[in-house]
């Protein structure tokens, strides 16, 4: 697991390289897939957030964290394995209030905590990208029952490719800024092995929905997977 830190470190590196990072505008609308504006918001987060615990595995510069902590009045926590990102997160949104970024790996910060969360998601952050066998346990006993843990990865037959058929992971590859690729581990799941894992941490699959990108060809783009802890 944690020899995936150098792509991502690289990757947050050439985006600081571009520019500095200076507060932002606190987005419009959450995110969930490789195109804006397509999908669901917050709502499948819960129907009313405010005051709710949150926890992004992955929150990267933090868009969706200040969203959810500015306009639904959620209390927002965001973990990132790279300080790098961090760092620019709380450039863009260190001033908001009900908002904290923490630097570490994602396993490890929910195998350290006793807080309990209203919602945890992911947003082609941690999850798929850290050992499912690992995360999903730790995921669940940090999660309220009755509550939900959503999570959009790419989707496992983007650009034409079969999805995993066990599970182990298979190569994958970060595009860095300047185009160049570094090689990763990817758990490649579709939704019925996705069900499969999160089912024996007593995890219900709510939905599966996938999601695509006119831009990147006829392939699916992004799978979004929902559920509930019983």
């Amino acid at each position: 697991m944690l020899a995936q830190v150098s792509p991502w470190h690289s990757h947050a590196l050439q985006r600081t390289a571009a520019g500095p990072a200076e507060p932002l505008a606190v987005p419009a609308r959450m995110e969930w897939t490789t195109r804006p504006g397509n999908g669901p918001g917050a709502e499948i987060l819960g129907p009313d957030l405010r005051g709710k615990r949150v926890l992004e595995l992955g929150c990267g510069p933090g868009h969706n964290a200040a969203h959810l902590a500015t306009r639904h009045g959620a209390r927002v926590t965001g973990v990132d394995l790279v300080g790098l990102q961090v760092r620019r997160a709380r450039s863009h949104y260190g001033r908001l209030n009900n908002l904290t970024f923490v630097a570490g790996h994602a396993l490890h910060y929910l195998q350290a905590s006793d807080e309990q969360f209203d919602a945890i998601y992911s947003v082609f952050g941690a999850v798929g990208l850290v050992a499912p066998e690992l995360l999903l346990p730790a995921i669940a006993q940090r999660l309220k029952p009755g509550c939900t843990l959503a999570f959009s990865v790419p989707h496992p037959q983007r650009g034409g490719l079969r999805p995993s058929t066990d599970d182990r992971p298979r190569r994958d590859y970060v595009t860095l800024p300047d185009r160049s690729r570094l090689p990763i581990a990817r758990w490649d799941f579709d939704a019925t092995r996705w069900e499969k894992h999160l089912g024996r941490e007593g995890l219900r699959l709510a939905s599966a929905q996938e999601f695509h990108d006119a831009r990147l060809g006829r392939w699916p783009t992004t799978l979004l997977i929902t559920a509930r802890r019983l």
